[in-house]
């Protein structure tokens, strides 16, 4: 993952600030287009040192506002759909465009129904403006970006399928989320037209700006945090330990399935061989017969299973790999926003000493060269560093509050994201052991079908014992 960075002013009047992402990303979205770059890394998480202007910063009511309720769910009241994906051929690119249908009853917004298009860089956006105004929240991943250069035909229907349902699982875990789903920039995304939704997309810090915050991040990553609180140590831990164990299974389950696929495709040769084989064993031709077909029909409920493992099982298993990546982003901005708070500490510290050691020595020398009474220059001075300590105080209490807020949404979205996760995996295991136990039985009474019809022809003729 790419460094953060960090972003320490708030807009007047706006709902969330905007904070830069990644220069590397930036560049990247300057001379490429977004649509043709799938299932790569997302490697552009933006700092969480920023916060939303209207928020309240007291730590009582950051906690009330971060405070998920258990039955959020029984109280759902948007409704979001991707479907109907389209290609679009121009002369400098090409881009599929999905269909975004939303159902509410929210008064907020200005009807019940809204139908949109949006292409996979309008996710993009959307994902970006929510980790810029909420950095310690963790924001569900989108499909991964891989370059495809010189590409000339459109993407196949499977790759397309692939990402809409990643898109469309993407929408709903933010309308589904607490504070995500009443955010201004998701309401623009789900109802404005496309020239309203480029016009909004504009807004924001310009690029030599995101490049000062880039680099005062990578200064903030250098520095580190010396007191991290034991329950972020642990959050990290356990976030290691899911990334490793998660990114395992979902390459076992990938490497199952591609060895299903070989298997199956050795399966399919077999039954042809068995039917040609049926005509020249005159004796053995109903047998053979019966077995090609058995294997015909057992090689119809595999290729069932490996769908099924590709549609429900994989999808899961790897989007919580990106979810372990989202983490560890989410922790850094976090780390980010402490190690600010103890930069400004020092600094303040390092300044009242400075007051406190005044050099009279070199405030005499300098008296004597401008003309001036030492005691009028010794009072210009102790005034411009009370000034400036005052100043610096006022800064640290906003960082204090910053930190506060963004442990308090962390450690409440940890536990919303925990309940989820579980729910989402459990539900896809048991999804998985149930169409195991389908699929095996599928198979077995075919072949048991077999057997019984081999044991009445043996017992018709008298020649074989099946007991």
């Amino acid at each position: 993952m790419s460094g953060s960075v960090v972003d320490n002013t708030v807009s007047p009047g706006s709902s969330s600030v905007a904070i830069p992402t990644d220069i590397s990303g930036q560049i990247l979205d300057l001379d490429e287009d977004d649509d043709l770059e799938v299932f790569s890394k997302d490697t552009t998480p933006t700092d969480g040192s920023s916060f939303n202007a209207s928020m309240q910063t007291s730590p009582a009511s950051m906690i009330n506002q971060y405070k998920f309720e258990e039955d959020a769910e029984d109280t759902k009241d948007i409704f979001v759909t991707v479907d109907n994906p389209e290609s679009h051929v121009t002369a400098i690119e090409t881009y599929i465009t999905y269909r975004v249908v939303t159902k509410t009853t929210r008064s907020e917004f200005d009807s019940s129904e809204f139908e949109v298009r949006r292409r996979y860089q309008d996710f993009l956006w959307l994902k970006g403006r929510l980790e810029e105004a909420h950095p310690t929240l963790i924001v569900h991943p989108l499909p991964e970006k891989f370059v495809v250069k010189g590409m000339v035909e459109r993407f196949n229907e499977d790759f397309i399928e692939t990402r809409r349902r990643a898109l469309h699982r993407f929408l709903n875990k933010i309308a589904e989320h607490p504070i995500f789903s009443s955010s201004e920039d998701f309401k623009i995304f789900l109802t404005a037209a496309s020239g309203e939704l480029s016009s909004h997309k504009k807004q924001g810090p310009g690029f030599l700006s995101r490049m000062g915050e880039t680099v005062k991040a990578v200064a903030a990553a250098v520095r580190g945090v010396r007191n991290r609180p034991l329950e972020f140590t642990e959050m990290q831990e356990y976030v290691e330990a899911f990334s490793q164990k998660i990114s395992s299974l979902d390459k076992v389950t990938q490497r199952i399935v591609r060895e299903q696929k070989e298997y199956l495709e050795e399966v399919k040769d077999s039954g042809p061989a068995y039917a040609l084989w049926s005509q020249s064993e005159e004796e053995l031709a109903e047998p053979l017969k019966n077995v090609a077909g058995c294997v015909d029909r057992c090689c119809k409920e595999t290729e069932e299973q490996v769908k099924n493992l590709n549609d429900h099982l994989i999808p899961v298993l790897h989007e919580y790999v990106l979810c372990a990546d989202t983490l560890k982003a989410v922790l850094r901005r976090r780390d980010n926003i402490q190690a600010d708070f103890e930069a400004k500490t020092e600094a303040l510290a390092t300044k009242k000493a400075d007051r406190d050691t005044e050099s009279k020595v070199l405030s005499l020398a300098w008296d004597s060269l401008v003309g001036r009474s030492p005691e009028e220059v010794k009072q210009q001075k102790q005034q411009k560093l009370k000034g400036e300590i005052n100043e610096m105080r006022d800064d640290l209490d906003k960082a204090e509050d910053r930190l506060e807020w963004a442990n308090n949404a962390l450690k409440s979205d940890w536990t919303r994201w925990q309940k989820v996760m579980r729910t989402d995996l459990r539900s896809a295991f048991v999804d998985t052991a149930e169409r195991n136990v389908s699929y095996y039985e599928k198979c077995l009474a075919v072949w048991e079908s077999f057997l019984h019809s081999q044991r009445t022809d043996a017992e018709g003729n008298g020649n074989v014992d099946f007991s």
